[in-house]
C-alpha cells in the first residue's frame, strides 16, 4: 500500500457532542435512578445501612434485629416500588400531554385527570363509604376515566376537531366544574373532609404491593402506546397539515395520545394521589438532556419522574423528623420554583 493510498484513506469523524450527550444522559439517569432506590431504602426514623438493607432484602432471617426486615420489606419497599410506578407513568404523560396539546406547560392534569379522580375519590368516601386504600384507588381511576372521556367528547364535538387549543379550554371548564363539585360535597360532609384531605396530599405510606400489582399492567398498556407514537407525535409537532403531509392522522392519534395519558395519570392518582409538577419537570428535564425527539424522550422523562418521586419521598423522611413530609408536598415545594424559572428562562416558548 503506497503513501498516497494511506493518506487518500478517510478517517473516522468523531462523535457529535450532541450524540454523546444522548447516550450518555440515559446511562447517568440510569445510575441516578438506582442511587434513589439505594436512599429510599436506607433513609427514614430508623436509620439503616447498606448491608442491612441487602440482608433484609436477600436473606431477611440472617438479620439480628427482625425490626429491620418489617422496615425494608414492609415499609420502605412498598412505598419505594409504588414511587418508582408513579413517576415513570407521570413522566410519560408528562411528555405525551406537551406534545398532544404542543403546549410547554401542559400537565397530565390539564386533562381533568386529576380533578376527575378527586371527584370519584370524594363520592367513595362520603356516598359509598369506601375505607379501603384499594377502594379509592378503583374510584379515581374510574372518576379520572369518566373525566378524559367528557373532555374528549366535549372536544371532538368542536368543529376543530379536537385540536390544541380546544383540548385545553375544555380541560380547564370540566377541571373547574369537577372542583366545585368537589369542594361542595366535602363543605356538606366533614368527616369525608378528614379523610380527603390525607389522600389529596398525595403520599406514598401505607399503599401495598397488590395495590401496584393490580395496576401495574394498566401502567404497562399506557406505556406501550405512549412509546408506539413517538414518531406521530414529532410530526404533530409540525403541525397537522405538515402530519396528513407525512402520513399521519392527527385525530386518531390525539384520541390514542388521550388514552394512554388518561391510563398513566389515572394509575399514578390511584397509586400515589394527585402529584403536580412531576409530569412538567420530567417533561422539560428529558427535553434539556436528550433533545425534542420523542422516541428519546420518553424513556428519559420515565426516568427523571421516577427518580424525582422517590427522591422527593426520602427527603420527606428526614426533614421534620420523627415526622415526615408527603411526597406530594415536597414535589410542590420543589417543583413551583423550578417551573418560575423555566418561565422567566423563555425556555418554555414552544416546543
Amino acid at each position: 500500500m503506497t503513501p498516497a493510498s494511506v493518506r487518500a484513506r478517510p478517517t473516522a469523524a468523531p462523535a457529535a457532542p450532541g450524540a454523546v450527550r444522548r447516550w450518555v444522559a440515559p446511562v447517568a439517569l440510569g445510575v441516578v435512578l438506582l442511587l434513589a432506590v439505594a436512599i429510599s431504602l436506607t433513609v427514614g426514623a430508623r436509620s439503616t445501612s447498606p448491608g442491612t438493607v441487602l440482608t433484609a432484602l436477600l436473606d431477611p432471617a440472617a438479620l439480628a434485629d427482625p425490626a429491620d426486615a418489617v422496615v425494608v420489606r414492609d415499609l420502605r419497599g412498598p412505598r419505594t416500588v409504588i414511587g418508582l410506578l408513579a413517576g415513570a407513568a407521570l413522566g410519560l404523560a408528562g411528555v405525551v400531554m406537551q406534545g398532544v396539546t404542543r403546549n410547554p406547560i401542559a400537565d397530565p392534569g390539564l386533562l381533568g385527570v386529576n380533578a376527575g379522580a378527586a371527584f370519584a375519590v370524594v363520592l367513595g368516601i362520603s356516598v359509598v363509604g369506601i375505607g379501603s386504600n384499594a377502594g379509592l384507588a378503583a374510584f379515581a381511576l374510574a372518576g379520572a376515566l369518566v373525566a378524559a372521556s367528557l373532555i374528549a367528547v366535549i372536544a371532538t364535538s368542536a368543529r376543530a376537531g379536537a385540536a390544541p387549543a380546544v383540548l385545553v379550554v375544555a380541560g380547564a371548564a370540566v377541571t373547574a366544574g369537577l372542583t366545585s363539585l368537589t369542594t361542595l360535597v366535602l363543605l356538606g360532609d366533614p368527616g369525608a373532609l378528614d379523610r380527603y384531605r390525607l389522600w389529596t396530599v398525595g403520599s406514598l405510606a401505607g399503599r401495598d404491593l397488590e395495590l401496584a400489582g393490580s395496576l401495574a399492567p394498566l401502567q404497562l398498556v399506557g406505556a406501550v402506546v405512549a412509546l408506539a407514537l413517538a414518531r406521530a407525535l414529532d410530526a404533530l409537532a409540525l403541525g397537522d397539515d405538515v402530519a396528513r403531509g407525512l402520513g399521519f392522522r392527527p385525530l386518531p392519534t390525539r384520541a390514542a395520545a388521550i388514552g394512554a395519558v388518561v391510563v398513566l395519570c389515572g394509575t399514578a392518582t390511584a397509586l400515589a394521589g394527585p402529584l403536580v409538577f412531576v409530569g412538567l419537570l420530567g417533561a422539560h428535564g428529558a427535553r434539556a438532556l436528550v433533545g425534542g425527539r420523542h422516541a428519546r424522550l420518553l424513556p428519559v422523562a420515565a426516568m427523571l419522574g421516577a427518580a424525582l418521586v422517590v427522591l422527593a419521598d426520602s427527603l420527606g423522611r428526614v426533614v421534620v423528623p420523627p415526622g415526615e413530609l408527603e411526597v406530594g408536598i415536597v414535589v410542590a415545594a420543589a417543583g413551583a420554583p423550578l417551573l418560575i424559572a423555566l418561565v422567566r428562562s423563555g425556555r418554555a416558548a414552544g416546543l
